[in-house]
């Protein structure tokens, strides 16, 4: 497995597309410590303490929404968009239409998710920062107000940016970059999420979330590796002179296509 790593890292190409990967989740961390601007932080981390809700939001958006940077929305508009738009494929004409065009109407289906995305990151940014505004984080919410406008268009900024940093690596890095950009994301939070998970005085509640955790991984792998296997019978058949014997085969049909 090391070998192959190493010689995929000797390629040109991949070593490129690796770098690129790197230097746009650098950028993503980056931005991720850039306040937005009227916030009090005292009132923020007091407000996070007590939702878990929001403490999840703060996990996949790599802490975030607790700095509120200019990228605490993370991907949620985009995906949120993303699944609008599933479900709109399946009832709108046109989007069943498109969504049977192949590769165009993948493309074309994909714009139409960008365009949503934008609109969505508004009414997010408007509903966390009137959420906000409750908890007293943000003083005189109003949209009459100038310093709340620049405040949605920050935040609705962010989200779009982020987005866009997920297209860069997806057409110019290795795999999916939204994907890329959620896992950041989550390893971001991880060593201060691990401290404090090992400074928890609650032994009982330690060892229950750590069996918890390695169950969770058990039955994904479980459910990853799981597959239908359909038999298939070749038969016997004659080629110029010679003749080959059937044979048994099967094909595996994994319960998880996509991984």
């Amino acid at each position: 497995m090391f070998d192959a790593l190493i010689n995929a890292i000797r390629t040109p190409d991949i070593r490129r597309r690796l770098l690129f990967v790197a230097g746009m989740l650098v950028i993503y961390r980056a931005l991720g410590h850039v306040p937005v601007p009227g916030i009090d932080r005292r009132a923020l981390d007091q407000f996070l303490g007590g939702q878990p809700f929001l403490q999840l939001i703060n996990l996949f958006s790599g802490g975030g929404l607790a700095d509120l940077s200019i990228v605490a929305l993370a991907m949620t508009p985009y995906i949120n968009a993303s699944i609008i738009m599933q479900l709109m494929s399946g009832t709108v004409p046109r989007l069943q239409q498109l969504s049977r065009e192949g590769e165009y109407g993948r493309n074309k289906i994909n714009q139409y998710t960008r365009y949503l995305t934008v609109p969505l990151a508004f009414l997010q940014s408007y509903g966390t920062l009137a959420i906000l505004s409750q908890a007293g984080v943000i003083t005189d919410f109003n949209l009459a107000r100038f310093e709340t406008l620049i405040q949605m268009f920050t935040l609705a900024a962010g989200a779009v940016l982020v987005m866009w940093l997920g297209e860069l690596i997806t057409e110019r890095g290795i795999g999916n970059g939204i994907s890329f950009i959620i896992f950041a994301g989550i390893v971001a939070g991880l060593p201060a999420g691990l401290g404090q998970f090992l400074a928890s005085p609650d032994i009982a509640q330690a060892v229950l979330f750590s069996i918890l955790a390695v169950a969770g991984v058990a039955v994904i792998v479980y459910i990853q590796e799981g597959q239908r296997r359909i038999p298939i019978q070749y038969a016997s058949r004659v080629r110029g002179r010679r003749m080959y014997q059937g044979g048994a085969t099967f094909l595996p049909l994994r319960v998880n296509q996509a991984g």
